[in-house]
């Protein structure tokens, strides 16, 4: 993946086009932010943060698993069900270090793609989740699912940008 294969959201799409667009540009931009980075590369972190790439993209396969398939689809899937996360809330995160490069890409990947066929099952952004907030006690819908994920996804980029930067001086864009 690179910035030309990257492409930009489209100006005057639909709602569902265009939330699917920004979520699929963040995807790719995490891509780039981790493309070519060894293991020793993946697991540098930016001080005062212990927070690496590495564990970032772990961290968003994850995220992209938990708010997809098991609040949107109802799936309970490996490796995240199995994870003792009161033991360690930021398992994602930390686990990362013991994963080579091609297996967080690979998973990374994975999730993406089963998040993917998820939301292609939907086909309205009213669709209602299937698990309910434990803040609120209600159900989310696709939309909102959609707005969060592109909100984290710019949120880590940014993250992403500084460490990478302070990696190998490759700069964000």
């Amino acid at each position: 993946m690179d910035l030309e294969q990257r492409g930009y959201p489209p100006n005057n799409a639909d709602e569902r086009t265009t939330l699917l667009a920004f979520l699929d540009w963040h995807r790719n931009t995490f891509r780039i932010k981790i493309a070519g980075l060894d293991a020793q590369q993946l697991d540098t972190p930016h001080a005062p943060s212990d927070m690496t790439l590495g564990g970032m993209a772990k961290h968003l396969a994850y995220v992209e698993n938990w708010w997809v398939r098991r609040i949107m689809g109802g799936h309970d899937d490996e490796p995240w069900t199995s994870v003792d996360w009161e033991a360690d809330g930021d398992w994602d995160w930390h686990s990362a270090v013991h994963d080579t490069p091609a297996q967080l890409r690979d998973l990374f990947d994975a999730e993406v793609d089963k998040a993917d066929a998820v939301i292609a099952s939907m086909t309205s952004l009213d669709t209602e989740s299937k698990h309910t907030s434990g803040r609120t006690g209600g159900h989310f819908n696709l939309r909102w699912v959609l707005v969060h994920l592109v909100e984290e996804y710019a949120r880590h980029n940014g993250h992403a940008d500084l460490i990478r930067e302070s990696i190998d001086g490759a700069v964000g864009q």
